[in-house]
């Protein structure tokens, strides 16, 4: 197990500077438990290492990283194991909340995918570099899953309710989108990363956050969206998405096609009607939970959460939709319940409960930290 998750995560050691690979290309990148400890660990220990400035992280192949490997979560609850499940989650979410507390600055080279759990090890980090090849996503309301990995702090903290927008519909974003809405800190075209890594590992006994960020003054650009992008549409997104309720934000979003046509809203109110209807309830709440809390509270919230969906007493929408988008494709999942009116607050309400009547369930404990930068700390 040791030597696979070494040779799942790379790691290069220049003065000053490590640099982390994923290294799951077939997957994507896909984060196993494996890789998942590695890191960790890996931070914990450059964290304590004075000689560590920088970290830098990046993936092999066409994804940064795909998310977690949600095919071993979904065979652990196949077999009755959600605990084991549930304990991934948990060591994903301690790996978030060092990542945004970290002392050190990361850079994160995001060239290629970044979804679900591969936004979480990369977007509360102090640098995001996004490219011309950056596809990002939180796509998990239509797996019956909620956007995690402490999304309900970073998505609720985007321009006014483009957050919710991207959180519920599974919206696609490029490298300019990301750098519009904040998510990327930097866009720097892909045939400069190579020498962008060079100059990075110059570090030496500089401050290394502003270090950094005078290197990527060399290389970033400035791209705007594409004329089509939802970016350009947030007096809508703000109109529609700040309603109370799943069903109001519908309801909006169809009042906006009552006078003309309009694709991008048609295709917004379709995604929202295909994706689970508790996910879409439990996630709406999530991230406006997440709007007025730190991260650490965030990723406990979240951690009650999944281990409510990974149990399935309420809804068992996970395992449906894994198995229409991931298993079977024929993209025709069966929710339950299949109406967004049939699923109660009070339902909802119970993902929010610690899992009391579960033997050695704890909330999420996240590890003391130290020596924290003003950065992290307003994380806080």
């Amino acid at each position: 197990m040791a030597s696979e998750s070494h040779s799942q995560i790379l790691v290069e050691e220049k003065p000053s500077v490590r640099i982390l690979t994923l290294n799951r290309p077939k997957q994507l990148n896909a984060l196993s438990l494996n890789m998942v400890t590695r890191l960790l660990q890996l931070f914990l220990a450059y964290e304590d290492d004075p000689t560590v400035k920088l970290v830098i992280l990046k993936g092999q192949g066409r994804a940064f990283c795909a998310g977690g490997d949600v095919s071993a979560v979904v065979r652990d609850i196949g077999l009755g194991k959600w605990r084991r499940s549930a304990d991934f989650m948990s060591l994903e979410y301690t790996l978030n909340y060092v990542m945004a507390t970290y002392s050190k600055a990361q850079i994160s080279i995001l060239n290629g995918i970044v979804m679900g759990g591969g936004a979480g090890v990369c977007i509360h980090g102090r640098f995001r570099i996004a490219t011309e090849n950056t596809v990002f996503a939180m796509p998990e309301t239509a797996l019956g899953l909620f956007p995690d990995v402490g999304a309900s702090y970073f998505l609720s903290r985007l321009p006014g309710f483009f957050g919710e927008y991207v959180g519920l519909t599974g919206a696609r974003l490029d490298g300019a989108e990301m750098l519009a809405c904040g998510l990327a800190t930097h866009f720097v075209p892909s045939t400069r990363l190579t020498a962008l890594q060079e100059d990075l590992c110059r570090v030496g006994s500089s401050d290394p956050v502003t270090f950094a960020s005078t290197t990527f003054d060399a290389y970033t650009q400035h791209p705007h969206p594409e004329p089509q992008s939802a970016f350009y549409r947030l007096d809508v997104i703000d109109r529609c998405f700040s309603r109370r309720t799943i069903e109001e934000i519908i309801s909006a979003l169809e009042t906006e096609t009552t006078h003309k046509q309009d694709d991008w809203i048609s295709a917004t109110i379709g995604a929202l009607k295909k994706a689970s209807p508790a996910s879409l309830k439990i996630s709406l709440r999530s991230i406006r939970e997440g709007r007025l809390q730190g991260v650490g509270q965030c990723l406990i919230r979240e951690n009650r959460i999944v281990s409510h969906v990974m149990k399935g007493e309420i809804s068992k929408d996970l395992l449906e939709g894994c198995r229409a988008i991931l298993i079977d494709k024929d993209r025709n999942p069966k929710w339950e319940p299949k109406r967004l009116e049939d699923m109660k607050d009070s339902m909802v309400e119970q993902y929010f409960k610690r899992v009391e009547e579960e033997d050695g369930w704890e909330d999420l404990k996240l590890p003391p930290r130290k020596h924290l930068p003003a950065s992290a700390i307003a994380k806080l």
